[in-house]
Parts: C-alpha cells; sequence; structure tokens
C-alpha cells in the first residue's frame, strides 16, 4: 500500500510520535512518503498527485487535518488520522486510539466513512473546518491560549478563558439559508462534529453527515453564566439532556454572519480577521479513515 504523510511538525506533539507512526506503516509493508508542512504552504500543492496513493495521513492539529480534507475533497482518497495538535478534537470525535502504531494499523486496514465538511470565507479568503468554526468569545480564548499550549498543553484553553472571563454582545445579522434574523450574542458556532475540550459537547444532537450546520448563537456573558451550560454538558454524557442554558440553536446549510461591533472569527482553532464571514456545508465531502463503531459507509 502507498501511503502519503502530510506532517505539520508545528502542531505541538514531539517527532517521536511520527517516527513510531512511519516505523509501523512501513514495517507492515507500505511505501511511505513524507511531505513537510511549511509555513503558508497550501495543502493543495503537498496533495497534487493523491490520486498515486492508497491512503493519505493528516500528521497535525485539527487545522491540518481539515486543511488536508479539503484538498483532497475531491479525489476519492481516504484520510487517516496522526493527532498530534493540543485539542486533537477530530481524533476525539471520531474516537481514535492514541497509540501511534494502533493507528498506523488503522490508517492501513480500518474502513471509511463520508463526513459533511465546512467551509468558510472571511478575510477575502477561503478555509476549511471539520469540526467547528465560530466567532466571539471561542475564538477569543483560542487567541489567547496560543502561546501558552507549547507550555501547558490543553489547560491553555482554561487560562485563557480565565483571562477572558467577560465578554460583551454584539449585535448579529444572520442569515440562515435566505433567512433573515437579528439578534444580540457573544459568540456565533458552527457546529460539524460536536466534542470540544475536555470531551464535552455544544450541541446535543449533532450529525456530521446531516448537510447542515448546528448553528449555536452563545448570549453567556461571563464565565459564571457558562456553568449552568457545562453542567448540561456534562450531564448530557450520563443521560439525555438536550438543554444547553446560554445557548439558542439553529440548523442551516448556508450561513452569513455580520457582527456589530465586529468579532474576531476561528476554524478548527486557527484565528482569522474579523466578520464578517459567509460559510457553506460541503456534504459527504471528506472522507475519513475510522474505527469501526464509528464507521458509516
Amino acid at each position: 500500500m502507498d501511503v502519503l504523510v502530510i506532517a505539520n511538525l508545528r502542531s505541538g506533539s514531539s517527532d517521536v510520535r511520527l517516527l513510531e507512526f512511519a516505523d509501523a506503516l512501513t514495517r507492515s509493508g507500505a511505501s511511505v512518503t513524507m511531505r513537510l508542512v511549511a509555513p503558508h504552504t497550501p495543502a493543495e500543492s503537498l496533495v497534487h498527485d493523491a490520486a498515486s496513493f492508497d491512503r493519505i495521513v493528516a500528521a497535525g492539529g485539527d487545522g491540518t487535518v481539515s486543511s488536508v480534507l479539503h484538498a483532497v475533497r475531491d479525489r476519492d482518497v481516504p484520510v487517516a488520522i496522526l493527532p498530534s495538535g493540543t485539542a486533537n478534537l477530530s481524533a476525539r470525535n471520531l474516537g481514535l486510539p492514541s497509540d501511534p502504531r494502533a493507528l498506523a494499523d488503522l490508517a492501513l486496514h480500518g474502513p471509511v466513512s463520508r463526513f459533511d465538511l465546512g467551509e468558510i470565507a472571511v478575510g477575502g479568503a477561503v478555509h476549511s473546518f471539520f469540526v467547528v468554526a465560530g466567532a466571539g468569545f471561542d475564538a477569543q480564548i483560542m487567541a489567547g491560549a496560543e502561546p501558552m499550549k507549547p507550555i501547558i498543553g490543553e489547560g491553555a484553553y482554561i487560562l485563557s478563558a480565565l483571562q477572558a472571563a467577560r465578554t460583551w454582545p454584539s449585535t448579529l445579522i444572520l442569515t440562515l439559508d435566505g433567512r433573515k434574523m437579528v439578534t444580540e450574542g457573544t459568540a456565533v458556532l458552527l457546529v460539524n462534529l460536536a466534542r470540544i475540550q475536555f470531551d464535552l459537547s455544544l450541541v446535543h444532537e449533532s450529525d456530521a453527515t446531516d448537510g447542515v450546520f448546528e448553528v449555536v448563537v452563545m448570549k453567556t456573558r461571563t464565565l459564571a453564566d457558562l456553568v449552568p451550560t457545562i453542567w448540561a454538558a456534562l450531564l448530557d454524557r450520563l443521560a439525555s439532556y438536550p438543554d444547553r442554558p446560554g445557548f439558542e440553536v439553529h440548523t442551516a446549510h448556508e450561513v452569513e454572519l455580520i457582527a456589530e461591533p465586529p468579532l474576531r472569527v476561528q476554524h478548527d482553532g486557527e484565528v482569522d480577521a474579523p466578520t464578517p464571514f459567509s460559510a457553506r456545508v460541503l456534504p459527504n465531502a471528506a472522507l475519513v479513515v475510522v474505527p469501526e463503531a464509528h464507521s458509516r459507509v
């Protein structure tokens, strides 16, 4: 089997994990080609010959995963994931193992499933996301966490949230599949895969194969306001608890957002220019190698 590994060594994990993974691939008889992600290098240039390979591996954080999935969305080549970022939400949502050798075995022999992929236009550029994109409080937390992630890992998100303990609402002009609504909120989240940091689910029900986002408008202004929402998400892990106090949830295939004052935007942890943005679902555009329990094809 011919395997192309696209590796982002800046994602936060050690090179040892990548070497163990590559060693396991070769020991299983695979022919491995490795290409490293350089700053500002478009993923398309690294997968121009994707059709020549049986499997492609996205080795990096969630931003690397979504960019590789987007770059090969029309190639019909399965993408496996070697999570090596800080949050690794793609891996968490798909139930991937943590051991590099188990991941190598999955990459070679695992079933494949199709999932929706998000595409967002902001600041004059188009980006992709597999897990979640958003504007406002979540982007503020991610921007604040960035310099701390190499030091304290996932704890950087907690510290950043404490530093941004209070935020102010913006007037939000949302267009959902052509329907315009005006409301107020501190953030707007476009959810494709619902599980975020610390294994909390943003919404009770989210299906990454249904062709729509869950569009979450956050009404909470402080960390204290978020406590009931977090408690509801914790309860949802024990039993069905659909309520998310402080969240207003819609669904849409296409979303446009104008905010006043403008809000910073993030897509799978990559912090970008401020609003406005437009986004759409690319139905079943991601062909992903998954454990058997998460197989949908």
